[in-house]
């Protein structure tokens, strides 16, 4: 690691230990199976999309120790001026619209140097959300794990400010691969077909995390 990556390592865990106080005090968080996150890294993360406040949440959840390369669309950077500078220091940038094979490198190659690697596969906050089905490409390319994060709330969420925040819970699943997913198939799809019925099955998983069993709640330190 160099001196950069370490700087911002360093940097992640600050922000992280500071949002998190923002998150126990209005979010009230609490994290059920942060002992099946992988003690190494180059796994991908997936979550559903639905507000600005899930990369935040899912960071807090995982950990400063468990630093995440969100992979965010660069339009971020001219959209957001506020988040472009987090975006630059933490975030794999790629062109959604024109996603070229220099976009697919620097995604696998983050998960081949052991970099957790974040996915929001929905892509936007925004309705109607499709599923994008590149994070199993990624998967399948890497042979890497996948990690499986729901965000329960107990009220409004998103948030309605400036008064009704939600009591969050971070559920994180055990690590799995795309070969737990095929059983699902008929094995007659096409190419493209597969890609999306995997991708729509992956969010399934996301969403039933955490409902099969009891849950060992812990508070958020």
């Amino acid at each position: 690691m160099n001196a950069a990556e370490a700087w911002k390592g360093l940097l992640y865990r600050f922000l992280a230990m500071l949002v998190g106080i923002v998150v126990r005090l209005f979010f009230r968080l609490r994290v059920q199976g942060r002992e099946n996150i992988p003690v190494q890294g180059g796994f991908l993360l997936v979550a559903r999309h639905r507000s600005y406040w899930d990369i935040p949440l899912v960071a807090v959840a995982l950990g400063g120790h468990h630093r995440i390369h969100f992979v965010a669309r660069k339009t971020l950077l001219d959209e957001h001026k506020f988040l472009a500078f987090f975006v630059r220091l933490f975030a794999i940038t790629i062109d959604r619209e024109h996603f070229r094979l220099e976009d697919l490198r620097k995604v696998l190659d983050a998960i081949k140097s052991g970099k957790i690697v974040g996915i929001f596969p929905e892509g936007t906050t925004q309705q109607p959300r499709r599923i994008h089905p590149g994070v199993v490409r990624f998967a399948e390319r890497t042979g890497s794990e996948l990690v499986a994060v729901r965000l329960a709330a107990r009220g409004p969420y998103p948030p309605k400010y400036p008064f009704q925040w939600p009591q969050i819970t971070a559920h994180i699943s055990a690590p799995f691969s795309l070969r737990d997913l095929e059983f699902d198939l008929t094995g007659t799809e096409g190419r493209h077909e597969r890609y999306q019925k995997l991708a729509d099955l992956l969010m399934e998983r996301v969403d039933r995390t955490g409902l099969e069993r009891s849950p060992v709640l812990q508070e958020v330190v």
